[in-house]
Formats: structure tokens, C-alpha cells, sequence
């Protein structure tokens, strides 16, 4: 498969990156400073702009599927601001370059712990998530008003970690996943599993769904 991924040098950019490579993948990398990429025979450094809907629509033609793990960075501070302009740009030269299939990787934020409450409106969520994880919850919103594109949005559990590649995890939709009395977990390495595997076997067109221990 031809992916391209655009947010390649992020935490779940990378892992989804290593992942892809490894099933033997050809991918084209969209970042912001391709000199960060390891040289790798079936992988394409492009510079690419985030924010810009022709850019990212030249970048991504010719491809079978494209990844969004962009992320502005928890340091910027209009993350959400930044998270749904880049979001909406993304989604914007998809649909230019004429391609359907997009898997978007979102947050946990706005996975539901009760009937019409989201982790994201809870009183003990991070102050300092908050803003990155309205992005994230924008960005859910605005591609369930798509029509025109194979979408499939991925939220990680509330506890996303570095850690091992296992290939088990379970697999949910729209509520927060749960392990007893904690909210579940889970490593980015499986995380990237999670999404490949539904690039390469889509099981949730027109959905989001969440992973975890």
C-alpha cells in the first residue's frame, strides 16, 4: 500500500511510521523538517505544510490512503486553535487530491464516560490536555460531516504510553475503554498495530473507534 502520513516525526506519527515500514509498506512522510526521518528504502521524506490545502493535496495525490498524526505540539500555546486550522486543511486537500480513504488519529477527550458526557467535560481532566484535546474533539466533529471521504477516526485510550509492541489490545467505539476500576491503556507501538490493521482491513468506515489493554 501507498500511505501517506503526515505528522511522521510526532510520538504517534512514529510509531505509525516504524509499523507501516515494517509490513512493507511504501510510505511518503509529510513533516515539517524531513531531515529529522532515518533514510529507509520504501520511505519518501517530503516537507510538507500542514496548514496549507494545496500543499498537503500535491503531497498526498497518487497515494492509496493517507494518515493524519499531525499535532502541533503541546507546547504551542493555540494548540486548538492550530490543531483544527491544520485539521481542516488536511481534510481539505484530501478531498483535492481526489482520494477517499483517511484515518485520522484523534484523542481520548471526547470518548464518553457516561450517556452525553465526554472524558474532555469532566472536572478532574488535565487542565493543561484541555485545550489539545478540544483540537482533537473538533476535529472528530468535523470529519463526521464528510461525505465525500473513507474516514476512519482512532482514539487512543486515556493512558497512551511508550512500551512495547504486543499486537493485543481490545478493541472499542465511542465510550472510554476501561480496565477494572482505571481507564485502560495502552502502548503507541500497539496503537500503530491498531491503525494499520484497519488500514489494511477496514472494519470502521464512517466511524471512530478506541483501543486498550
Amino acid at each position: 500500500m501507498k500511505i501517506a502520513l503526515i505528522g511522521a516525526t510526532g510520538f504517534v506519527g512514529s510509531a505509525v511510521l516504524t509499523e507501516a515500514l515494517q509490513r512493507g509498506n511504501q510510505v511518503t512522510a509529510i513533516v515539517r523538517h524531513p531531515e529529522k526521518l532515518s533514510p529507509h528504502a520504501n520511505l519518501t521524506a517530503r516537507k510538507g505544510d500542514a496548514y496549507d490545502a494545496t500543499d498537503i493535496a500535491h503531497a498526498v495525490a497518487g497515494h492509496d490512503a493517507v494518515v493524519h498524526a499531525f499535532n502541533p505540539g503541546w507546547g504551542e500555546a493555540k494548540i486548538r486553535e492550530l490543531f483544527i486550522e491544520g485539521t481542516k486543511a488536511i481534510y481539505a486537500g484530501v478531498r483535492q487530491a481526489g482520494l477517499k480513504r483517511l484515518l485520522v488519529v484523534g484523542g481520548a477527550g471526547s470518548l464518553y464516560v457516561a450517556p452525553n458526557l465526554q472524558l474532555i467535560d469532566t472536572p478532574h481532566f488535565p487542565a493543561e490536555y484541555k485545550d489539545g484535546a478540544e483540537g482533537a474533539r473538533q476535529a472528530l466533529n468535523l470529519i463526521r460531516e464528510e461525505s465525500s471521504l473513507d474516514w476512519t477516526f482512532l482514539s487512543p485510550p486515556a493512558l497512551l504510553e511508550p512500551g512495547k509492541r504486543t499486537g493485543r489490545f481490545r478493541v472499542g467505539g465511542d465510550q472510554l475503554l476501561m480496565s477494572g476500576e482505571q481507564p485502560a491503556r495502552i502502548s503507541v507501538a500497539d496503537l500503530a498495530v491498531a491503525l494499520l490493521d484497519e488500514l489494511e482491513q477496514p472494519q470502521h468506515i464512517h466511524q471512530r473507534f478506541t483501543v486498550g489493554y
